[in-house]
């Protein structure tokens, strides 16, 4: 597979052609950034840990019947993946109350609810990502209430398997955001990384963070934390 021109540059990979017009090529990239871009920084081996982990996670997701972009590994910091549709929402599944949800609902962090709770963002660097509802989806013509549906079903069916796969790896799934696509034939896809950037990860014994809030909250040990999340996936698929 041939890598071609640039088609987009985010904050933490790179996404480009290929000479197959239903496939990309993600590179992960070693920057760090945070509050929209006003913190940044350089983590050693974040791309390639970031490849590793997203590598072993969607591959079991694949395994597991979810229908993800992740094609294969090409390299220790790139992935070939499918091109989708991107759906202009991000789905952020919280079984923990952690990080923006505490602060704006006045919620201890750590808080454990009884149901898991599903947040809805559009997907809008100008706007901050703001907070709506089905009905703001549906309104804008994002998706129909229908579509929604198959969304929150697919978000809760990886959030079961992931929080599995984590307890076995010593590790707490505190919340995580996805974003979806739409393929060629217009089946849903998750397309999107998972990683310690976008993942709260703590670890089940001491409650430490294993994720990017050490960068967030300047707590050190970035990479060190991503290296032992690699380490623990690895072990508990390989069990």
């Amino acid at each position: 597979m041939k890598q071609l021109e640039l088609l987009h540059e985010g904050k933490s990979k790179m996404i480009y052609a290929t000479d197959s017009a239903e496939r990309i090529m993600i590179r992960f990239k070693n920057d760090a950034t945070a509050f929209y871009n006003i913190k940044r920084a350089t983590i050693e081996n974040k791309a390639k840990m970031n490849c590793a982990i997203s590598t072993m996670v969607l591959g079991y997701l694949n395994d597991n019947g979810v229908n993800t972009h992740f094609v294969e590994r090409l390299d220790e910091e790139s992935q070939l993946c499918k091109a989708v549709k991107h759906i202009p929402v991000e789905v952020i599944v919280r079984n923990v109350v952690a990080g923006s949800m505490a602060k704006r609902l006045g919620i201890a962090e750590g808080t454990v609810p009884e149901n898991t709770i599903f947040d809805l963002c559009l997907r809008s660097d100008e706007l901050g990502d703001p907070l709506i509802n089905d009905h703001h989806a549906v309104a804008l013509g994002i998706a129909s209430y229908e579509e929604l549906a198959e969304i929150y079903e697919t978000s809760a069916r990886i959030n079961t398997l992931l929080v599995e796969l984590y307890a076995k790896a010593g590790i707490n799934l505190v919340d995580f955001k996805i974003e979806f696509g739409r393929g060629s034939r217009g089946e849903l896809v998750l397309a999107d990384e998972l990683t310690p950037d976008t993942c709260r990860l703590w670890d089940v014994e001491s409650g430490e963070p294993l994720d990017k809030d050490r960068f967030r909250r300047d707590m050190g040990r970035v990479r060190e934390a991503y290296e032992e999340v690699a380490m623990r996936l690895n072990n508990a698929l390989n069990k």
